[in-house]
């Protein structure tokens, strides 16, 4: 059976933060993700956790001003400073929190001409992280996101993600596989899971295209969800998805899921 995950950043956003944990554990969710948690104090958030007896599987290091259409942090050269003071902050909420991935959000090149000194110096923050999250035995991941919601991201395909886990070669590092992102790419997420599921610490999905719950769009779940059980992989499936109306009225697919197991 597929271990599902609430992400709380998207989901269960009629409530403030601090009480989605509750309404995720009263859906069924027995995990949860955030996005950034850094609003709240750490410690308190492991007091919510316990309280509701769920794990936080995933969160990402902070990254500036992507959300706000800036170029994000990871790749930028003149930003290293500040991407390990964000690394900083988060080994401290790791330490608390305990999460299996912490994912590095790679960001955007406006700059076409610069595009290769941002590639490098992500592939040098990406290492930061290693050195830094895998004596806490946390994995690393990093991901895709498509180019028509956030044009010039600097890694929008599977390939280049493929690419740099060959060249970095590190045990901890993965790709965080976002199926939303990469089915927007026009990729086959069904067959790249099924053949890579070996180097994918974390998925995340969203029907396309407008990013809802599974059974709004074009994707079928259903062979997904299928595929990704058949594979070798093992970790957590994240639902990273704004809903249409309600969060539970978004939740379908999930008891769904729960007939066929």
């Amino acid at each position: 059976m597929l271990k599902f995950t609430a992400n709380l950043s998207l989901l269960f956003t009629e409530y403030p933060l601090i009480e989605r944990f509750k309404a995720a554990k009263e859906q069924g969710f027995k995990a949860v993700e955030i996005q950034f948690p850094y609003e709240l104090d750490a410690q308190v958030l492991r007091n919510e956790l316990d309280k509701q007896q769920l794990k936080l599987v995933l969160f990402n290091v902070a990254a500036d001003d992507l959300l706000q259409g800036g170029e994000g942090l990871a790749a930028v050269p003149e930003k290293q400073q500040q991407f390990q003071e964000a690394l900083a902050t988060a080994v401290e909420y790791a330490k608390i929190l305990k999460p299996e991935a912490i994912n590095i959000l790679p960001g955007c090149c406006f700059d076409e001409e610069r595009l290769i000194a941002y590639q490098d110096t992500f592939k040098t923050n990406l290492k930061s992280a290693l050195a830094t999250f895998s004596p806490l035995g946390i994995k690393t991941v990093f991901e895709a996101v498509n180019t028509y919601d956030m044009p010039h991201f600097i890694i929008h395909n599977s390939e280049q993600m493929l690419s740099i886990l060959s060249e970095i070669n590190h045990p901890d590092l993965f790709m965080q596989y976002d199926i939303y992102h990469l089915y927007k790419m026009h990729e086959d997420p069904e067959h790249f899971i099924s053949t890579y599921a070996d180097k994918i610490g974390h998925i995340q999905f969203a029907d396309s295209p407008n990013r809802h719950e599974p059974g709004t769009g074009g994707i079928d779940f259903n062979a997904i969800f299928n595929s990704i059980e058949k594979s070798n992989y093992n970790g957590w499936v994240g639902a990273e998805y704004k809903p249409l109306h309600s969060t539970e009225e978004s939740l379908g697919w999930l008891n769904f899921q729960r007939t066929l197991n």
